[in-house]
């Protein structure tokens, strides 16, 4: 069974070509014409063993927040296609990380149902400009955005952290390392791991 997908969105805010492999080793090839959010995709590839191809550009002479909302649209949406009917999925995952002072926990759920919960970011972080031009309040917006179009359930929790670089990249790798363990196929899971018989 093949977990990959592609996907590509033109708009006229920004074009998107997205490739992802859930049974990867972690390689990544990203430019999204965003360098900050660039080094968080390439974490998000190697921390949860996703191979991922980004090429995207945007208006980024506006702002950074279209294209960066556009590339986590796409990614959620090839992510939900790649996993297919979920069957063999271990489907829950959690990971706290640390990035030097800054701690951060993420719990995913593959459930199909889109919800976010993400707290703990210090007073003024959204405010912040990391890396130039990317503002600390993309790093929930990328997960938002993700998130509903994945069809996952993610509480994201910062617990600790003063400089805004640590704490989304330990947001961005403790994210990362839970979908890890929640796409792992399972072999002790016969079906889809639901009550239901569907996720």
């Amino acid at each position: 069974m093949s977990r990959t997908a592609s996907r590509t969105r033109s708009t006229s805010e920004s074009s998107v070509e997205l490739e992802v492999n859930l049974d990867g080793s972690g390689n990544s090839h990203i430019d999204t014409s965003v360098p900050f959010f660039d080094h968080m995709l390439t974490a998000f590839a190697k921390h949860s063993l996703t191979d991922l191809t980004v090429r995207a550009s945007g208006d980024t002479n506006i702002d950074a927040h279209h294209t960066v909302e556009d590339v986590s649209i796409v990614l959620g949406q090839t992510i939900r296609e790649a996993l297919g009917d979920k069957s063999g999925i271990s489907r829950y995952g959690d990971a706290l990380v640390p990035l030097d002072e800054a701690l951060a926990q993420a719990v995913v759920d593959i459930s199909g149902r889109p919800y976010l919960v993400h707290t703990g970011e210090p007073a003024g972080f959204e405010h912040h400009l990391i890396g130039g031009h990317f503002t600390g309040s993309l790093v929930r917006h990328a997960f938002e955005a993700i998130t509903f179009n994945a069809g996952l359930t993610v509480h994201v929790r910062v617990l600790g952290g003063r400089d805004p670089h640590h704490i989304a990249e330990a947001e961005f790798k403790a994210f990362a390392r839970a979908f890890r363990q929640a796409k792992a196929l399972d072999p002790l899971v016969t079906g889809i791991p639901s009550t239901k018989g569907a996720l």
